[in-house]
Formats: C-alpha cells, sequence, structure tokens
C-alpha cells in the first residue's frame, strides 16, 4: 500500500504506517505553469533507506523547477512484486492523481540509487507504468554471479535464489524497447557494486535501441550521491542537468 505525505520543513520523515510512504517536495511555482515530477528511491542494499540518498536529492531537482517525491520503499517484510507495484502507484499517482500542485503528466522521471537503482529499473521494464525517463546512479542490475550485489540479492528475494527468479530481477535481461530513455552514472572502482552492472545494462539498451547516456567516472567509493566530497565525480549533476534539458525536463536558462 502506498502512502502520500507533504514533507514538511524541519519535521522527520518517519515510516508512520505499514507500506510505502511517497513524501513530498514540491517546488516553488509562482508562474503556477505545470512541472516535470521526480521520483526518489534511495539506495541501501535493501536493509535500510539512505538519508543522503533521499531528501538532498529531492532538493536538488527542486532548484532545477521540478517537483519530486521521495520514495520510502517498505523493507520489512520485503515482497518483491509489492515493493515494484508501489514505485509503479507512485509513478501513477505522479501523472494523473489528485495533488495540490500542478505537474506535467508528460514528464514524470525516476531516480533510483543503489539497491534503489536496482528498484527504479527493474520497475521502469516491467511494470504498467513506467517513467518519462530514467535516472540510475551506481546501480545494482544484475542479481547474476560475479558481478551482483550479494545483501540486495538476498534482501529483494528473501535468499530464495532460483536461476528463474535470479534472470527475472535481473533488469538488464528485461529492457525492451518500451524501456524510458536512461541516464546512467558509476565509477570504475566502486568496491560494492561492479561498475558491469552500469555496462550490463547500457548494452541491453543499445541492443534495444533506447537512448541511453553512460558516465563512468575513474576513481570514487559506492554510495556517493550528490558526490560533495568528491570533485570529480560531482560533475554528473551539471551531465545530468544537460541531459534533462534535451528532454525537455529543465528549461534552458536554468
Amino acid at each position: 500500500m502506498l502512502h502520500i505525505r507533504r514533507h514538511l520543513e524541519g519535521a522527520p520523515e518517519t515510516q508512520a504506517s505499514p507500506g510505502s510512504s511517497l513524501w513530498l517536495y514540491p517546488a516553488e511555482n509562482d508562474s503556477g505553469r505545470e512541472l516535470p515530477f521526480m521520483l526518489v528511491l534511495p539506495g541501501g542494499g535493501y536493509q535500510h533507506l539512505a538519508p543522503h540518498e533521499g531528501e538532498p536529492i529531492a532538493k536538488w531537482f527542486n532548484a532545477l523547477g521540478m517537483h519530486a517525491g521521495v520514495l520510502h520503499y517498505q523493507l520489512e517484510p520485503l515482497d518483491p512484486e509489492a515493493l515494484i507495484r508501489d514505485v509503479a502507484d507512485a509513478i501513477a499517482w505522479a501523472r494523473t492523481g489528485d495533488k495540490a500542485f500542478r505537474v506535467n503528466p508528460n514528464r514524470i522521471g525516476m531516480i533510483g540509487f543503489s539497491a534503489g537503482g536496482h528498484l527504479a529499473s527493474i520497475t521502469a521494464t516491467t511494470a504498467s507504468s513506467k517513467p518519462d525517463l530514467l535516472i540510475l546512479s551506481y546501480p545494482v542490475i544484475t542479481f547474476e554471479e560475479l558481478y551482483t550485489h550479494q545483501g540486495s540479492r538476498e534482501r529483494f528475494l528473501r535468499q530464495r535464489l532460483s536461476p528463474e527468479d535470479i534472470q527475472r530481477y535481473s533488469s538488464d535481461r528485461r529492457v525492451t524497447a518500451d524501456t524510458p530513455p536512461t541516464f546512467l552514472w558509476t565509477t570504475a572502482n566502486d568496491a560494492a557494486v561492479p561498475v558491469e552492472n552500469s555496462l550490463r545494462f547500457a548494452a541491453a539498451l543499445s541492443k534495444a535501441g533506447v537512448p541511453f547516456e553512460l558516465h563512468v567516472f575513474e576513481d570514487g567509493r559506492h554510495g556517493l550521491g550528490l558526490s560533495d566530497a568528491n570533485p570529480s565525480c560531482r560533475q554528473w549533476l551539471e551531465c545530468l542537468k544537460t541531459w534533462l534539458r534535451q528532454h525537455h525536463f529543465v528549461k534552458e536558462e536554468t
């Protein structure tokens, strides 16, 4: 079940009731026009939700003139199909739901970090409600051996590691021509989620003819978020801003 909540400045975000919660961060909008909406999925290995990949990311998109929402997806108990439904429901709500702020229904984006990147990518490749574009930050993509993140795989699949489920929830195996245009970034020496995850997804997008942009930075630890402490990797924000302009999510003067 998905709960919709408005974020109030200074108030903590808490999981007040069972299910996933979408915490809303509307952008200032004096013009009254419809603005894009960005759904944010933090990482955390399906064990917790990383705070630095939630609210700070939403506020960064607010500064670009976009509404945002951070999905606090349910982790206990973790049900893979219920999680995917919650993400799809959040996308559908952003596109058609009743809200106090105006959203452009043709400009719904989704960004996921690490395990949140896995949840974002498997939703964008399999669910009926898909975003108009997808952003993946050092994402977990494959559940196959060698390149997977073991903790995310075991938590998501509840250690039921059947070959069928491993294939079913490896999002590079689920890419089709209907997968939305995708921006990916990661680092070549990520010690937690190998770069091959992003490379595999990019290769699948290329094979399916889906537009994508991939940035692999030479050096950087896993979980950088906005990359405040890594000037080289922080370039991903300017690269993303340019890409968002190309897809008409951000105005030229922003």
